[in-house]
């Protein structure tokens, strides 16, 4: 290993194993192989002369030695990331902000409160990368992301924005509706549903509800194709509070009786490890934990 790219490139793959803690998820993010970490930290190793993992049966462990090197190549690749980002700059991306999030979260809880953003920060453009597949913090990828999960990721920092809680909602002209008194009575209603790790099944447990066969007739794999199902009259939607939010306050969907269901997973702003954010998208950050913290003091 005696040229410089070598050293960087292994180097670059060190400190992704490290930081990662494993070479499959440090070869994910560089779109390597887990076998061409394992080698360029090998031939790292034979260079040095030294070993810098433990390797045992259920991974890989720092030695004292990979440790400060670890903690050196955090640093030094940091430095050359804001110097790459001050150089884009320059070229006129300092002011661009790549956000990925879920679909029905930018439609419905995000984009109405764009505005306010903008009028604080007009010289910043956003753009949006909407769907399920969990964003890479490449160079090409997003600054920042909003995540719905458990709020554990590789390879990123992941805060809190929103808890929700899961209801039943339904357009009050469809057939039916008028008559469900009781959390049992929605169970007699068509239902819709959509790809969400809770369901029905779930809230009717939770309800109380036992000795029923609900008919979920109509499945959607995005919340916003499910809520337009139920706005449209084609049965209830087990909805999301702040994704339902607009549906009810312009009186599309209406609440129906029973108990809201603490949702399991919940909403995070997700920001890359391996590099700082800069001016404008640490702006985004901040205006989006603001607009977070106004939902859970008012409710």
């Amino acid at each position: 290993m005696g040229t410089r790219a070598e050293w960087l490139s292994a180097i670059a793959a060190f400190e992704a194993a490290a930081r990662h803690q494993n070479f499959a998820h440090a070869g994910e993010e560089l779109h390597l192989t887990a076998s061409a970490v394992s080698h360029h930290v090998r031939k790292l190793e034979s260079r040095l002369g030294l070993p810098l993992f433990q390797r045992h049966a259920r991974g890989v462990a720092l030695t004292a030695a990979g440790r400060q090197l670890a903690d050196a190549a955090s640093s030094s690749l940091a430095d050359l990331e804001d110097v790459l980002r001050g150089l884009r700059a320059a070229s006129g991306d300092h002011d661009l902000v790549r956000i990925a999030t879920l679909h029905s979260f930018t439609c419905a809880w995000l984009m109405p409160r764009l505005r306010s953003f903008s009028a604080a920060h007009p010289h910043v453009r956003l753009s949006f990368e909407t769907g399920f597949a969990l964003a890479r913090f490449d160079d090409s990828g997003p600054d920042l992301a909003v995540r719905h999960g458990a709020g554990q990721w590789p390879g990123a920092q992941a805060t809190l924005l929103m808890e929700e809680h899961l209801f039943p909602v339904a357009a009050p002209s469809m057939p039916g509706v008028a008559e469900v008194a009781t959390a049992r009575d929605v169970a007699a209603l068509p239902l819709v549903s959509d790809n969400a790790r809770q369901g029905w099944p779930d809230w009717f447990r939770e309800a109380g509800v036992r000795g029923v066969t609900p008919d979920e007739r109509y499945r959607f794999t995005d919340s916003t194709g499910a809520l337009e199902a139920a706005a449209t009259g084609l049965g209830a939607v087990l909805a999301r509070e702040h994704v339902v939010a607009p549906y009810v306050a312009d009186g599309r969907l209406v609440r129906l009786p029973g108990p809201a269901l603490r949702a399991r997973w919940a909403y995070y702003l997700v920001v890359p490890t391996h590099r700082r954010l800069r001016p404008a998208a640490h702006a985004f950050a901040d205006w989006l934990l603001d607009q977070a913290r106004v939902i859970s003091v008012t409710g």
